[in-house]
């Protein structure tokens, strides 16, 4: 018998189960997955079905009241109802793995926080690639002093139809999450975030395709200043055919150089001078063990029951996704004051929100 019981939380038409929250407890022996919720009856027995559930419900909370779970998986991809499926899983006991982002905005993400704070629960965050094998040798090999000390850091999205706003709103809280798990915390940023070449205006604030909250600009441009020293920069553009191939991390260290996609299952390291260009030194593909990004799941669950055990944090826990969202709604923080803002920032109600509101 597993030593922890789980139910997932899903929303056909409305996030849908995310991406397979609800199915990675197959290979982890110390859960059984015993039930999901979903309004749909359609989608709920397709995800019944899917994870290999025993029951089903159309009312989670129902299911939070019979079940009894000791972890829920809030698998929705849409954040509008992230706030309230999480607190009230919490409020019956239960320990999360949510689906990312965390919340729209900072109030909602606070809230959360405060709720893990006095309920002692833990809430992991689906930031599937920091859990990979992969990542966590690249963070050894760091601390090993393989490139030196960490002085900067490129990144950018995967620049597609959804670049700017939106692919820093859906992906960009990935790369976000990797900058601090690498670096610490950030100090201070400044960004610039247009639309068709302009500042952007009150006009330009519009819904993502999907529910996610404001967003706005089609190019966004970040700076951000790490209390390690660390200095590091962000950029997605709209609409680029390149096949998602910008989006991934640079680490700049002051004796070499990793670079590798999001997933990390291609990573490049220069062990030379650091300013010196790719094209002109000898590189080499790393060779470590590679996990899939959506076994970031499974190792996510691994990293929770861990963290509920030793009484630490996950590896990306609640509060990590609330510092990744900082840096995210920062931008536009940063864009409408037209200069830099300190994080964490001081008003937690979204930037694009205010901007709309004084038009």
């Amino acid at each position: 018998m597993a030593d922890y019981k789980a139910c997932a939380i899903g929303r056909t038409g409305g996030g849908d189960f995310g991406h397979g929250l609800h199915t990675c407890y197959k290979d982890v022996d110390q859960v059984t997955l015993v039930a999901v919720s979903d309004e749909d009856e359609e989608g709920r027995e397709a995800a019944r079905v899917d994870a290999g559930a025993e029951r089903s419900y159309a009312d989670y909370r129902e299911m939070l009241e019979k079940e009894k779970p000791d972890i829920v998986s809030v698998c929705p991809r849409w954040v509008d109802c992230h706030e309230e499926m999480v607190l009230a899983s919490l409020g019956a006991g239960a320990y999360v793995y949510c689906e990312k982002p965390l919340a729209s905005d900072l109030a909602s993400a606070d809230r959360i926080c405060e709720a893990v704070e006095k309920t002692g629960r833990k809430v992991a965050i689906a930031h599937q690639a920091v859990y990979l094998p992969q990542i966590q040798r690249i963070k050894a090999m760091i601390e090993e002093g393989r490139i030196g000390d960490v002085v900067s850091i490129y990144s950018a999205g995967k620049c597609d139809r959804r670049g700017g706003g939106e692919d820093m709103m859906v992906l960009g809280t990935h790369t976000f999450n990797l900058m601090r798990y690498f670096v610490g915390d950030v100090a201070w940023m400044f960004a610039r975030v247009t639309q068709g070449g302009r500042d952007i205006e009150p006009a330009d604030v519009c819904e993502a395709g999907e529910p996610i909250g404001p967003i706005a600009g089609d190019r966004v441009h970040s700076f951000f200043a790490f209390e390690s020293g660390v200095t590091a920069t962000f950029e997605s553009r709209a609409r680029q055919t390149r096949g998602g191939r910008p989006y991934g991390v640079e680490l700049i260290g002051s004796e070499g150089r990793i670079a590798f996609n999001a997933s990390a299952n291609e990573a490049t390291i220069l062990e030379d001078e650091a300013f010196t260009p790719w094209a002109e030194q000898e590189r080499k593909d790393l060779e470590f063990e590679l996990a899939p990004l959506m076994d970031g799941n499974r190792l996510a669950i691994l990293s929770l029951l861990d963290s509920i055990e030793k009484g630490t944090q996950p590896c990306s826990s609640a509060f990590d996704a609330r510092a990744a969202l900082e840096m995210i709604v920062g931008a536009y923080a940063s864009q409408i004051a037209r200069g830099r803002v300190e994080l964490p920032l001081a008003d937690r109600t979204h930037p694009l929100d205010r901007l709309k509101g004084a038009s």
